[in-house]
């Protein structure tokens, strides 16, 4: 393959060649379980002859079990794996609020969304119910013991909403208690007895959501930071008494946006500079508010499928015609781009030898 057209053409084959042999394999999954012939190898279930036969991990087996369940329930969602529009993750949070009644409404929700985005509109279709509203902060503390010779390392510290009876994604799609404790037993069996040395960490943020408006986050943070939460707490005792954690956190939050659009021009009654800037880089708050507008706050460079990279993260304006050309700072040559294409945009233009003096290609890709 000679160019990224060809190989882009390979790779779109070969995706359409998983999704089909996925969708195939759960069909056929969903007809093994219907007869049971999981019973004729031996096994108490479908999830144990997965893990046991099939050599799944506990998470695999479990989306494959339940896709392969919804298949037989409700034969679009082969349609919209096999297509591309479902994934497993995403199946398995459809699994929680999908009827016979609902389908036909619910099962088009949920095409094209990752798994923290299908969380959501579960929540959304079957919130949490009665959600306490109280803050938890647990020292969390590693199992295992530092090496010899070693300072131990310094304690983490889990800020973290209520304990709630939510179970987790893998979990929820088991439909009962008892396909819950087969996959603890049948993981127990599967794997080795010996001393491990476990970390009680969870990863360093998770986000489950409750209802359409409400989550419940998990985020591992440090007793500086706390120190510093209790401390803008204390700064806001007298305009927000009794604020809650979550209160000073968003106040936080409020200030850093407002303070991010101040730097670019886009609040909502700017300040008109009294002398006009001499800086040949300089670009009117005035034309950045427009081109802001106008591009909404998105990359605006076309991919070569045709689709705009729209990236929303480490934004940039950038000249048409290059300022090194004589390129004005206007809004007709002005546009938004991240970073990336930013570089890549001006290494077209004014080559990588002039570029590399001022951002070096990282190895193996670009800037």
């Amino acid at each position: 393959m000679d160019n990224a057209a060809e190989f882009t053409k390979r790779l779109v084959f070969l995706l359409r060649s998983e999704r089909h042999a996925m969708a195939e394999f759960l069909v056929a999954l969903a007809e093994f379980d219907r007869r049971a012939l999981w019973r004729e190898r031996g096994h108490t279930s479908l999830f144990s002859f997965l893990r046991r036969e099939l050599g799944l991990s506990a998470g695999a087996a479990q989306y494959r079990k339940t896709a392969a369940e919804l298949i037989r329930r409700y034969p679009a969602v082969e349609s919209g794996l096999r297509d591309g529009k479902l994934c497993l993750s995403s199946v398995c949070e459809l699994a929680k609020v999908v009827t016979t009644e609902n389908c036909a409404e619910v099962l088009p929700r949920f095409y094209g969304l990752s798994s923290r985005d299908a969380a959501e509109v579960a929540a959304s279709i079957r919130p949490v119910a009665n959600p306490p509203r109280r803050e938890v902060v647990v020292p969390v503390r590693a199992v295992s013991a530092p090496a010899i010779g070693t300072a131990p390392a310094a304690e983490p510290i889990l800020f973290r909403a209520p304990e709630l009876n939510v179970p987790s994604r893998v979990e929820a799609a088991a439909h009962s208690e008892s396909a819950r404790s087969e996959a603890l037993v049948e993981s127990a069996r599967s794997e080795p007895v010996e001393l491990r040395a476990v970390s009680a960490a969870p990863k360093p943020s998770t986000v489950d959501w409750l209802d359409s408006d409400q989550a419940r986050m998990h985020l591992t943070v440090s007793k500086a930071f706390l120190k510093k939460l209790d401390a803008a707490r204390d700064a806001l005792s007298h305009s927000m008494p009794g604020a809650s954690r979550e209160n000073v956190l968003e106040a936080a939050l409020d200030l850093l946006i407002a303070e991010r659009g101040r730097r670019k021009g886009l609040t909502a009654k700017p300040r008109k500079d009294p002398r006009p800037s001499t800086r040949p880089d300089h670009v009117p708050a005035h034309v950045r508010r427009e081109v802001w507008a106008r591009d909404g706050g998105r990359c605006t460079f076309v991919l070569a499928s045709g689709a705009t990279c729209g990236a929303t993260h480490r934004l940039e304006l950038d000249h048409l015609v290059p300022r090194a050309r004589g390129g004005a700072s206007t809004a007709d040559n002005l546009r938004i781009r991240c970073r990336g294409h930013n570089l890549e945009e001006a290494r077209r233009i004014l080559g990588d030898t002039l570029m590399d003096a001022y951002a070096p290609r990282a190895r193996g890709g670009s800037a």
